[in-house]
């Protein structure tokens, strides 16, 4: 068996826990009973958040995508690189103010679970922008070599497409003209 060569470990800003705390302490904030709880939510949160950034992971190889996060529920992915329709970034006024991104990852017929039909969903990626375009890049040239690499099979295969598609026109058109005469 073929082992994947890496192309890059995704590094994740330390920033991302601070925005995890400011999240959970705004979710305690909106009901009356979490206020209370908020200095808590700080004192037992900072470990928790130091603890969940350690466990994440994402590495591009040059057929996947492999993603590893959780504390207790631990979670890996490996998400080959064709099946990816789209890294969707996301980014909040908290997050746009600390200058993160959540990347979502979406694939073709599948939902992980997540909001908005994503697969996974990944906070604080160093540089979000640069490893998503690197990312999509590598997917881009894997569908080339599979392909060939060549235009010219594009365009072969959409002419013999066109001529099926006629084809099809042709017939609906003679089925058409036959239960008109029949009507």
């Amino acid at each position: 068996m073929n082992t994947p060569q890496i192309l890059r470990e995704a590094e994740f800003d330390p920033k991302v826990c601070t925005y995890w705390l400011l999240s959970g302490a705004g979710a305690l904030l909106a009901s009356v009973i979490g206020i209370v709880l908020i200095p808590i939510w700080f004192l037992i949160g900072i470990p928790i958040t130091r603890t969940y950034l350690d466990r994440m992971s994402c590495t591009l190889t040059d057929k996947s995508l492999v993603v590893r996060k959780g504390l207790l529920n631990r979670i890996e992915k490996t998400v080959p690189l064709e099946k990816i329709t789209d890294l969707a970034l996301k980014q909040g006024p908290i997050m746009r103010a600390m200058g993160l991104h959540t990347l979502t990852i979406e694939t073709a017929g599948g939902s992980g679970g997540t909001s908005g039909g994503a697969l996974v969903g990944l906070t604080g990626i160093v540089d979000c922008i640069e490893f998503r375009n690197e990312v999509l890049g590598q997917r881009d040239r894997l569908e080339d070599r599979k392909s060939g690499g060549h235009a010219s099979t594009h365009a072969a295969t959409a002419g013999s497409d066109t001529g099926v598609l006629e084809e099809i026109r042709d017939t609906l058109q003679r089925i058409e003209r036959h239960l008109a005469e029949k009507h």
